[in-house]
């Protein structure tokens, strides 16, 4: 079955059968990462964007306490895309949903609702995103991202990082480490986002899903916000 039949049965199904409570939740809450990224990128000294420039994947994953989900106890739920194509030069793809876990989110927080942005900023960080569950600091080096007039002066453990890691809590947007914490695909919601049993690695690798209309938000920003891949080329053999 073509991928344009496949959408539009989807579509069908979508006007027959009105999506259940779940479903919404989750439409919900991909649509709300569009909208967190829109807005932590268009206020100053916010991620750099020299730095978005040389990411291959962006993670959003916000915390919507006024219609209670989005993050709950040690746990967030949230969006990956990255960049298509071999070796992550073309668009951004059609977003995976993702699972933040672990003692740092729950530190962090410290009871008050944050909006978390993970720069990924290599092939081998998304590819082991979309293999297995990876946990900071251990599976993958993480460190506190750099803002703003900041990212020139990052030191030699920032530029090294796989993953650089941003929060917004109360209006204030910084660095912030989640050393500690874990990362993993959300298959589950990912069913309820496409309608169908889909793995994180299909979607963001092998185009085997367009973008929801709950997602085009996200993707249609960075897709303006940054184009290109300006990350040197030898970096993403």
């Amino acid at each position: 079955m073509s991928k344009r039949i496949l959408s539009l049965l989807t579509i069908l199904a979508l006007t027959v059968f009105p999506l259940s409570a779940e479903e919404k939740k989750e439409t919900e809450r991909l649509d709300n990462c569009g909208t967190v990224l829109k807005e932590i990128l268009d206020v100053p000294d916010d991620i750099p964007s020299d730095l978005l420039d040389k990411a291959e994947c962006v993670i959003v994953i916000p915390s919507v306490v006024k219609i209670a989900f989005g993050f709950s106890g040690n746990y967030g739920k949230g969006a990956m895309t990255c960049r298509t194509g071999e070796h992550f030069t073309g668009p951004w793809s059609a977003p995976a949903m993702m699972r933040l876990e672990g003692v740092g989110v729950g530190f962090q927080l410290g009871g008050q609702a944050t909006d978390f942005v993970i720069l990924v900023m290599n092939p081998r960080g998304a590819k082991s995103l979309l293999k297995s569950k990876v946990k900071l600091g251990a599976d993958a080096a993480a460190a506190a991202g750099p803002k703003g007039r900041d990212a020139a002066a990052a030191s030699d453990v920032t530029m090294r990082a796989e993953m650089l890691t941003y929060s917004r809590s109360r209006g204030l947007f910084a660095g912030v480490s989640l050393e500690g914490s874990t990362l993993r695909q959300d298959n589950r919601s990912n069913e309820k986002i496409y309608g169908r049993k889909i793995a994180a690695e299909d979607i963001i690798r092998k185009g085997a899903a367009r973008t929801p209309p709950s997602g085009q938000q996200l993707i249609a920003l960075l897709n303006k916000k940054s184009p290109k891949n300006l990350s040197d080329p030898e970096s993403l053999k």
